[in-house]
């Protein structure tokens, strides 16, 4: 999870319509802490000195877009924003459709901090984010250094 990577994922994220259309449909993007953009910041829990990426999403034009892929800036705010955290392994597992949100919760296969009643009504989007992990291409090879 380099900051190439967020913003590949980033881009992903904008060519996804259940992304972009349901997070506006739901009020998911709505929830921005005053800010105007939500905050999801991802790390991999097997590389611990490596950085974390972090995206924002803003609603622009009726779509839910993702302004900015890149290093974590932002501090999180906890009833809007979002930290996920897993092991390389389980990041790639999720990415590949082997279980989607849910199952991953509900093992500690994905750790997760922000507002969770939020995330349970908007489950269908947040499986089709965690299949961008497994369609962005990248190198979990090893860990990025900071």
């Amino acid at each position: 999870m380099s900051t190439e990577w967020a913003r590949a994922l980033c881009a992903a994220w904008n060519a996804d319509p259940v992304l972009t259309r349901q997070l506006v449909e739901s009020g998911w993007v709505k929830n921005h802490a005053g800010r105007g953009y939500k905050v999801m910041q991802l790390y991999r829990q097997d590389c611990p000195d490596s950085l974390r990426i972090e995206l924002r999403v803003s609603e622009q034009d009726g779509s839910a877009l993702c302004v900015y892929g890149g290093a974590a800036e932002s501090k999180l705010d906890s009833s809007a924003d979002y930290l996920m955290w897993a092991e390389t392994k389980r990041w790639q597992e999720m990415g590949r459709g082997e279980y989607g949100p849910m199952r991953a919760m509900f093992f500690n296969r994905l750790q997760f901090e922000g507002p969770r009643f939020e995330a349970m009504g908007n489950m269908g989007p947040f499986e089709s984010f965690l299949l961008l992990v497994g369609k962005v291409p990248g190198d979990a090879a090893s860990c990025p250094a900071r």
